[in-house]
């Protein structure tokens, strides 16, 4: 019986890969919260998003929801060439307005691909109180 049990375990573990990294889809995710700021904030605000990335027609689709900020949402998007503990500048502004949840996708170049595919994009979300960003996140693989 020790056999099946541990079978059945090791398939249920393979079973929760989420991409092969030698397919054309590469998905994504990150949780946002202000000690993920540079430099960090006290907010209570948390978010996160689900990105899935194609590298064969370079499209990227995401969804993001947030809550607990300390007002509306004056900016959000994705940073980058940086890494963590960097900061870098707007790569791809997410489409107003901004509420949660919301829903985007774009064709990337092929220079932003790259950084994103090497962990060296962030998502941010901006409001008055905090306006170089309430809550971030760095876009990480998930393999």
């Amino acid at each position: 019986m020790l056999g099946l049990a541990t079978i059945t375990l090791v398939l249920a573990v393979a079973g929760c890969g989420t991409m092969d990294p030698q397919s054309n889809m590469v998905a994504f995710t990150t949780q946002m919260r202000g000690t993920n700021e540079v430099p960090q904030n006290a907010s209570a605000g948390t978010g996160s998003v689900d990105a899935v990335f194609d590298k064969k027609t370079s499209l990227l689709r995401w969804k993001v929801s947030y809550s607990g900020l300390s007002g509306p949402a004056t900016g959000a998007h994705f940073h980058g060439p940086a890494l963590i503990g960097a900061n870098g500048p707007v790569v791809l502004p997410w489409k107003n307005p901004i509420a949660s949840p919301l829903e985007g996708s774009a064709t990337l170049t092929a220079a932003q691909a790259e950084d994103l595919i090497a962990g060296k994009w962030y998502a941010n979300i901006h409001t008055a109180a905090f306006p170089g960003g309430e809550i971030r996140g760095q876009m990480t693989a998930r393999y």
